[in-house]
């Protein structure tokens, strides 16, 4: 009998890859989310500030739940709802799982990277101090604490993703508006700083990760889930533009810098591979053909 996992967010970008990996992974899996679904019995609406609405998951009895249902933009305005939801939200979900009969073995809550900041450049682990600088990562933050004191009773593991990417990402996001561009082949794009240095991942590889996540269940550990390889956005452009055959004028736009932006910033995946047997799978390269191919 396969066992059950429940994913919250499961129609958002990530949720929809995670789903996919843990039932070719042999997961019977359920997702929860705020769009009604009458054609899908292994799903369920659910409200994270409507702590009634979450009481029905204890009809599932999950063997593990995946949290990434969230407030993940950071440059949204207001930052009242990464409060409501990322952490107000996440403990009604908590409390609901606590107060069913069947409690899962394991509970996989999704951070941030966001959470160390942008004032350590280089390498980092999940040993260095948290340095949260906006209300996104500070929501983030506090969530990991509260999600800790649930700790003996749902089985927490904790990840911080870094930077990833793919197929069906919001085009607010910085390399889906990149590749729409050279899709349309427009004649310009406005962009900041372009030797700035990040980790990106594919958004397959984060899937996988999730599933042996599931599989091994690390109780209490804190993962970066990342590739431990920087690209720049420049390395970006000049990859498009090769597979393309389309050059993009770059227009530098001052609003679009960060002030005392660290230049190189990227994860130390070391534990995240010890504990999954498992290293990055897909380059960036291969990423960027896959979205730059894709029907849009």
């Amino acid at each position: 009998m396969s066992r059950r996992v429940l994913v919250t967010g499961s129609e958002g970008f990530t949720g929809v890859y995670v789903c996919q990996e843990l039932r070719a992974g042999g997961w019977d899996v359920w997702g929860a989310g705020l769009t009604a679904k009458s054609d899908d019995p292994r799903y369920i609406k659910i409200d994270l500030q409507n702590a009634a609405s979450l009481e029905q998951i204890a009809a599932i009895r999950p063997d593990v739940v995946i949290h990434l249902a969230a407030m993940a933009f950071v440059a949204e305005p207001d930052p009242a709802p990464f409060y409501h939801i990322n952490l107000l939200g996440t403990r009604n979900l908590l409390e609901a799982l606590c107060r069913s009969k069947h409690p899962p073995d394991c509970t996989i809550i999704a951070s941030s990277a966001n959470v160390y900041g942008n004032a350590q450049a280089g390498i980092l682990s999940e040993d260095i101090q948290p340095n949260p600088v906006n209300d996104y990562a500070v929501s983030k933050l506090a969530m990991e604490y509260l999600a800790r004191t649930y700790m003996d009773r749902l089985g927490i593991v904790i990840t911080r993703p870094f930077n990833y990417t793919g197929v069906g990402q919001s085009d607010r996001f910085l390399i889906p508006k990149i590749v729409d561009h050279f899709r349309r082949r427009a004649p310009s794009i406005n962009l900041g700083n372009l030797n700035v240095e990040r980790d990106y991942s594919d958004v397959r590889d984060i899937a996988r990760y999730y599933r042996l996540l599931s599989e091994r269940q690390p109780i209490g550990a804190t993962l970066n889930l990342c590739s431990s390889t920087t690209s720049k956005i420049s390395e970006i452009l000049a990859l498009l533009e090769k597979n393309t055959q389309h050059r993009l004028e770059v227009i530098s736009d001052e609003t679009l810098r960060r002030r005392n932006e660290v230049h190189s910033l990227f994860g130390d995946n070391a534990r995240l591979a010890g504990i999954t047997g498992s290293q990055t799978l897909i380059s960036l390269e291969s990423t960027l053909h896959w979205m730059v191919s894709s029907v849009a």
